[in-house]
């Protein structure tokens, strides 16, 4: 069971912060983390659900597609005055039992649009204004652990996370110079609603529960979006100010040490 932290309410504060894909699941909660320690933030996504934090600011789009990110980008920063943190974490993923020649031309495009170029577009569209910020500024890009141990019935989800992955290596080393810091995010297998969907369909695929697929996790128990949040924050906030072309993940301990 996830142990609550208790941040500090002034951690944040006076910092303008963007969220993709915030309305429920680990975006929800990356966007409270932010609220609770006084920023001020500005979510995104399709639709609102009752996950979706009340304190923050939702505008309803699709950064998917260049015009969405346009329209998203113009919208937030009418709203903030400029940027000091992005969090690029939308992205989603369907399964595909049949493996990498199951999965249609078009998904391909969709997971690279949704999991990569909304990424890239989102950055690009807010830079000028984190540029204008200054030095101090932060973008934090969530991927998955699918982009470093892919699966057939994920190749379109890994492949695309993977190139953000690469992404934000670059990205990193471009911004550097003008004190604008960019990290990655590796999820484990984390408790949220697309994250459990794609699970049980693995689980179903070969005759295994939710548990089994949880129980190989070393430090015992499934990811809570609240695990990712915490290293978002730290990753944002000056604690972390030597910190840059990273990718952290945070899976529990799953993964295999390389």
């Amino acid at each position: 069971m996830f142990r609550t932290v208790t941040p500090s309410p002034t951690e944040f504060a006076g910092k303008r912060v963007v969220v993709t894909g915030g309305s429920r699941g680990i975006g929800a909660a990356v966007v409270q983390r932010f609220l609770d320690g006084g920023a001020d933030v500005v979510t995104t996504a399709r639709s609102a659900t009752g996950e979706t934090p009340q304190a923050a600011t939702f505008i309803a789009g699709d950064v998917s597609t260049p015009a969405g990110v346009r329209t998203f980008a113009a919208a937030a920063l009418e709203v903030l005055g400029g940027v000091d943190v992005v969090v690029n974490n939308a992205g989603a993923a369907r399964l595909h039992l049949g493996g990498t020649s199951s999965i249609p031309d078009e998904e391909w495009l969709d997971a690279l649009d949704l999991n990569y170029l909304s990424a890239v577009r989102v950055t690009g569209a807010l830079l000028p204004a984190l540029r204008e910020a200054g030095a101090g500024g932060a973008v934090v890009n969530i991927s998955s652990v699918a982009a470093l141990t892919p699966t057939p019935p994920l190749a379109h989800y890994a492949a695309a996370k993977a190139a953000l992955n690469a992404y934000g290596k670059a990205l990193a080393a471009e911004l550097a110079p003008a004190g604008i810091r960019v990290t990655t995010v590796v999820p484990g297998n984390v408790v949220t609603p697309g994250g459990d969907a794609i699970r049980q369909g693995i689980a179903d695929a070969v005759g295994a529960s939710l548990d089994d697929i949880a129980a190989g996790v070393p430090l015992g128990r499934p990811g809570d979006p609240r695990d990712v949040a915490e290293a978002v924050a730290y990753l944002a906030s000056e604690r972390a100010q030597w910190v840059t072309g990273t990718t952290l993940t945070v899976d529990g301990g799953e993964l295999p040490a390389t």
